[in-house]
């Protein structure tokens, strides 16, 4: 039979897939007989109905080009179709022939394009879920929407929100057409997160050696419905839960149960609520370490290796403690720090089990040693803001010095304490060139914001006051003339410049500054430090009215800091020198003169110990502090018989020693809980009972610490669970304060965020202290004591913030609100 005005559609064993694939014959062209095919030769391809593809690439795809000679009907025709339409990018496809002339053809490729994306929202979840779920599924405008594209979206959401515990996540997308845009359409993604999935029971099954409990005690997140467990929920996380299940093993492993195993597991629904966890484990049998051998060590001897690894003949098998004493124990020291404390970079140590004799192992720990390496270079990346001189003089790993990875661990430690960058991202980057034996070391930091800003309130004298600080702390003086460098401020030197103000308005002022240079010269780590301050309290009469009366203090304080290397080189001395001048003017509520000075010439002497591995969130390390302060011994010096003078003539020239100690430690428990110990201790003395002691430079215990402004001098010592100066000594009716006075803090810690901009950690607490007005009072076991909790929130710009709930458990005399639960807020200082 012969046609003359179309070509046969071709269905094929594609089109049960295919059923928009044709192939047609024009209206008006030469005759074909299909129950004779015949061979034709292609004229020429066109392609007809796409707007975003190129022809010339669709023609390619199809296999088909001119020139080449096809039988119709035949295969070459439907293999075009088949590949066409494997793109994915066609509902339609139809292939005619728009002439014949002769034994040529010419074909033209009708194709219809499925619709591209425009563009598409979410309802159901909020907008911090919807930005995180479009990172997930990589959807973008111009895609091609196929049913593939559509069920991938789906499942990646539901994927998504199922690893966070929604296991009942529903997922519906609607496409509707964008008649803004031609052959778009715009997806509206609905999700239905309902409500996580708890945990109802978790079973384990055939554990003999490990109780039920103590197989789910190795769940560090996954955990029952249980009303015990405070600090974990028991929602059912398929990432914590697969983690979990590795805990297990590693649990059994560690208790000599090498060939310990998973052997299934299973969670099953009991309704839309509650799923039960079921596992299945094998034990198998309990390892013992028999004989430990060394071979090809011949730096250090095999018993110098064997009390590093500290593992005995006999000991349970545990192949984590094995490697964590060859390399990287967290605890303590281990083989690969002794070598590489000693340049040997390229050392190895891997453990083999040689023989296993019943339940009885040997190990054969073979060594290569290496050459030992030398520091080529150092370089810092990331400092965008600090100068590279500040960031190299706190580097201990020197070129040309042999590879040491304490030292490493060290530079990195003070690089943290600097606060200029990130501690939680500094990383050192060693990177070895074994040919000629040495080592080049990048140091990459991430620069964060160090000034801060203080504006607080506080309530004293009957008076509300207020602060306002400034705190530059990586300032650069040297550039202040620079133009150029105030971007806002002048910076990146390592110095700092404080600025403080505080007034109530009308009755109170006072202005202070500082500065320190950490490297003075530049060369070695002296620190100098220069404040000056200046304070001025009025009862808010004019000057010139005869009850005027006032109190002016004027202050200036120089000092010199220095680390040193004895006893170890976390100890640093610092010296300063301090003068006070108070003036009295009809002013009688400070001293028991009102009219008249009295000066503070005084020297302080600080030794301090810091090897904390963290300023803002520390784990390990202790800071340690003994500081002294005294004036010239006047009244000794004196032939006066101070018993006789007056006060004026006492206080003209003030004297007094006083010392204090601090400690704090910090232990990693495990995980990221941090148990912190403190102690506190305070002593105030008088050289000459005549003069007794100076009515200034006293310790108040008691509250937050904040208690509006202080002009004599009085150093403010918080205590949770307590009234504001609550357990300071009185005299009647007024504070006078201690003399003496101690306190204790324990606290557990557990950081909640550790991202440089905004550290946030939560604590609980239990302290007790007390303050006395003689030393012979003193008594360590007669203490308020407290507990309570609290959060830390540290932000780059304000500091320190803190708001503690405190119980006080004890009863102060005199007062029936002192104690009990208090609130208590701090700002840029840590209640210790």
């Amino acid at each position: 039979m012969k046609f003359r005005l179309f070509l046969l559609l071709l269905f094929f064993t594609f089109s049960a897939t295919i059923t928009n694939a044709q192939i047609s014959l024009g209206n008006d062209l030469s005759e074909i007989d299909y129950s004779t095919p015949k061979e034709y030769e292609i004229g020429g391809i066109t392609v007809t109905g796409v707007q975003f593809l190129d022809n010339n690439m669709l023609i390619l795809i199809s296999g088909l080009s001119v020139g080449e000679k096809i039988t119709i009907p035949g295969e070459k025709i439907s293999t075009a179709i088949d590949k066409l339409w494997e793109q994915g990018l066609f509902e339609n496809i139809k292939i005619s022939a728009t002439k014949i002339q002769g034994h040529t053809i010419f074909l033209d490729f009708f194709l219809q394009e499925r619709p591209r994306l425009s563009k598409f929202r979410f309802t159901g979840i909020r907008k911090g879920e919807a930005d995180k779920v479009r990172e997930e599924i990589k959807l973008s405008s111009g895609d091609v929407i196929t049913e593939n594209v559509i069920t991938r979206t789906s499942n990646s959401i539901f994927s998504y929100f199922n690893k966070k515990g929604y296991l009942n996540t529903t997922v519906q997308i609607k496409q509707i057409p964008d008649t803004a845009v031609s052959n778009s359409v715009m997806l509206l993604i609905d999700v239905q997160k309902n409500k996580k999935v708890k945990i109802a029971e978790i079973n384990i099954h055939d554990n003999q050696y490990l109780s039920d409990n103590k197989v789910r005690k190795a769940l560090k997140e996954t955990k029952r419905k249980r009303i015990y467990h405070l600090f974990k929920s028991s929602k059912f996380i398929q990432d914590d839960y697969k983690a979990d299940l590795e805990k297990i093993i590693a649990k059994y492993n560690e208790l000599g149960f090498r060939d310990a195993k998973i052997v299934k597991d299973s969670v099953s629904k009991v309704n839309n609520k509650l799923v039960n966890v079921d596992i299945w484990v094998y034990e198998g049998k309990k390892f013992y370490f028999n004989n430990i051998t060394f071979v090809g060590n011949t730096k250090y001897s095999s018993k110098q290796l064997g009390d590093i690894l500290k593992i005995r003949k006999g000991d349970v098998y545990n192949q984590n403690a094995l490697n964590q004493n060859i390399s990287f124990n967290p605890n303590g020291y281990d083989i690969s720090s002794l070598y590489m404390d000693d340049g040997y970079l390229f050392f190895q140590a891997i453990p083999v089990e040689v023989q296993v004799n019943n339940d009885s192992i040997d190990i054969e720990i073979r060594i290569r040693e290496g050459k030992q390496a030398r520091i080529n270079k150092v370089t810092i990346k990331g400092n965008t803001k600090t100068n590279d001189h500040v960031v190299i003089r706190e580097i201990k790993t020197i070129p040309g010095q042999l590879f040491s990875r304490s030292d490493i661990i060290r530079t990195t430690r003070e690089l943290a304490q600097l606060r200029y960058f990130n501690a939680e991202t500094i990383k050192p980057v060693p990177t070895p060139n074994p040919e000629n034996g040495t080592v080049d070391i990048e140091y990459q930091v991430e620069e964060t914001s160090s000034d801060q800003v203080e504006i607080s309130g506080g309530w004293g004298g009957g008076m509300v006051v207020g602060t306002l600080g400034l705190s530059f702390n990586n300032f650069s003086a040297r550039n202040i003339f620079n133009g150029k460098a105030w971007k806002p401020l002048p910076s990146g030197d390592g110095q700092k410049l404080s600025l403080r103000g505080q007034t109530n308005g009308q009755y109170y002022y006072s202005v202070s500054a500082s500065f320190t240079e950490p490297w003075l010269g530049g060369k070695k780590p002296n620190a100098l430090s220069v404040s000056v301050y200046h304070s001025k309290q009025t009862n808010g009469y004019a000057s010139d009215n005869a009850s005027y009366a006032s109190l002016t203090i004027n202050g200036i304080t120089v000092g010199l800091g220095k680390r040193v290397k004895w006893p170890d080189d976390y100890f640093t001395i610092y010296h300063a020198v301090s003068l006070q001048n108070y003036t009295l003017n009809n002013y009688g509520s400070l001293f028991s003169f009102s009219n008249g000075y009295s000066n503070n010439l005084n020297y302080g002497l600080t030794i301090s110990r810091n090897s904390i591995d963290a300023p803002i969130y520390a784990r390990s390390g202790s800071e340690l502090s003994l500081s002294m302060q005294f004036t010239p011994p006047y009244s000794l010096i004196s032939k006066k018989d101070y018993s006789k003078q007056t006060d004026q003539e006492k206080y003209k020239f003030l004297e007094y020693h006083k010392w204090k100690f601090k400690a704090s430690w910090f232990f990693n428990l495990t995980g990221k809980w941090v148990l912190n110990t403190k102690a506190r201790f305070g002593f105030l003395g008088y050289y000459n009972k005549d003069v007794g002691y100076p009515p200034f430079e006293r310790f108040y215990l008691g509250g937050d610490g904040l208690s509006g402004y202080a002009l004599d001098g009085r150093e403010l010592v918080a205590m949770r669970g307590y009234g504001n100066n609550s357990l300071t000594p009185k005299n009647g009716t007024n504070y006078v304060g201690g003399n003496v006075y101690d306190k204790y803090t324990v606290e557990l810690r557990y950081p909640l965020s550790l991202n440089p901009n905004a550290t946030i950690y939560g604590l609980a607490f239990i302290e007790g202290g007390n303050a006395w007005s003689a030393f012979k009072e003193f008594n360590p076991f007669n203490m308020y004591k407290s507990t309570g909790f609290g959060v830390r929130i540290f932000l780059p710009m304000f500091g320190m913030l803190g708001l503690d709930w405190g119980y006080g458990f004890d009863k102060v005399p005199g007062f029936t609100d002192a104690s009990g639960g208090q609130f208590h807020f701090s700002i840029n200082q840590s209640i210790d």
